[in-house]
């Protein structure tokens, strides 16, 4: 009979033992997922921030400027960044186009592409090379339908945006070094060394 009370107590105290420790882990549980939670609900915000950070300072390098010059607008400059020999016969032209002044840069009231409206609009296919040794002009190059090998569609440029811009020209001889860089409604950029 004492065997029987023992082995009751005994399994009573294991019973309490195991229902005392299950709440415990429960709440182990509870607090680790809410602390999972107040851990992961915070990371992405630093993270897009950082993004969006990383993409403005992107957006306008301001080492390696080859060229630079400043529009008709007040507020608008343009800074070459790459001005280089390309395969296929080509020159590319890399540059940013920085709108510091009060209103917006329309991309198509400042008709930057001149060709035809209808290959042109919103685009750079107006930006030309003159090239001073043989007198001769280097327009944008285009594709079997007219469209210029360029910045197309670009938006309207906002007061304190920059926008990353390029296009792609017939390459001049080898022997010439040196050309005018012009983009319509800004000063004329003379003398631009092309890189190999």
């Amino acid at each position: 009979m004492r065997k029987i009370v023992s082995l009751g107590i005994l399994f009573l105290v294991v019973l309490f033992g195991c229902k005392k420790n299950e709440p415990a882990p429960t709440s182990t549980v509870s607090t680790e997922t809410t602390a999972t939670t107040a851990t992961v609900a915070p990371t992405p915000q630093p993270t897009a921030t950082t993004a969006t950070t990383a993409t403005v300072t992107s957006a306008a390098p301001t080492t390696g400027v080859v060229a630079s010059t400043d529009g008709e607008t007040s507020g608008t400059h343009i800074d070459v960044t790459e001005f280089k020999r390309a395969s296929g016969n080509t020159v590319s032209l890399k540059f940013v186009l920085t709108n510091s002044g009060s209103d917006s840069f329309a991309m198509y009231g400042h008709k930057l592409g001149d060709h035809d409206m209808r290959h042109d609009y919103k685009s750079v296919g107006g930006i030309h090379l003159v090239d001073p040794v043989n007198k001769k002009k280097y327009f944008v190059v285009r594709d079997s339908e007219q469209k210029c090998i360029c910045s197309n569609e670009v938006a309207d440029v906002k007061p304190g945006e920059k926008v990353n811009l390029w296009a792609k020209f017939p390459a001049p001889p080898p022997d010439v070094t040196k050309v005018t860089i012009e983009v319509p409604h800004f000063q004329p950029m003379d003398d631009v060394p092309i890189s190999q």
